[in-house]
């Protein structure tokens, strides 16, 4: 699979400042998810272009493909831009971030439970959408996050609704790979 260097969250040279197109979310997302990864975690995440059948397209109803039990991070913003920002994790991964954020052992996170492993998750991703909603209120949507939640599961996708646009990136973490998935329409009259 070929791999790029994670990009920082640039603007598109010579676009207006409120616009945003697809190349530009996923930027946003890769510098903001390869941030949090290298500062937080001491890993690079490594964005990782898939093959058509393997990755997950814009479009409403395909899910995205993780073949073992997952944990999923979750945050809303709101303003001029308003959508949602969902990192997948095999649990397994989530596990070994987890304890690499707070310190533990495997047995001491087994000890504390979901609760501890749903907190960590829910951090993770309030960090990597905080870098992401940088990027969007600097290029003139400005917006605020709402709370964290996390699901969890195997068979499960999420689906937006018309309005919003769908925009996938897959990062590769030592070997393990996360799944960023953004929803996102814009409420500006005049970029709508």
């Amino acid at each position: 699979m070929p791999t790029q260097p994670v990009p920082s969250p640039t603007p598109t040279p010579g676009a207006p400042s409120g616009a945003f197109d697809a190349p530009l979310i996923r930027d946003f997302m890769a510098g903001s998810v390869g941030n949090v990864f290298k500062v937080m975690l001491s890993m690079d995440a490594v964005s990782v272009d898939l093959p058509h059948d393997a990755a997950t397209l814009e479009g409403i109803g395909k899910p995205v493909k993780i073949p073992h039990d997952r944990i999923v991070g979750s945050i809303g913003f709101n303003g001029e831009a308003t959508g949602n920002v969902f990192l997948h994790f095999e649990l397994p991964f989530a596990s070994a971030c987890t304890c690499h954020l707070l310190g533990m052992s495997e047995s001491e996170l087994a000890e504390a439970g979901n609760e501890c492993l749903n907190d960590a998750i829910a951090e993770i991703t309030n960090m990597t959408a905080g870098g992401f909603k940088n990027a969007l209120c600097d290029r003139g949507f400005p917006c605020m996050l709402t709370l964290p939640s996390v699901l969890r599961g195997s068979s499960f996708y999420v689906a937006p609704v018309s309005s919003a646009a769908r925009h996938v990136s897959h990062f590769d973490c030592g070997g393990h790979r996360v799944t960023a998935e953004i929803f996102i329409k814009s409420n500006d009259p005049e970029t709508s």
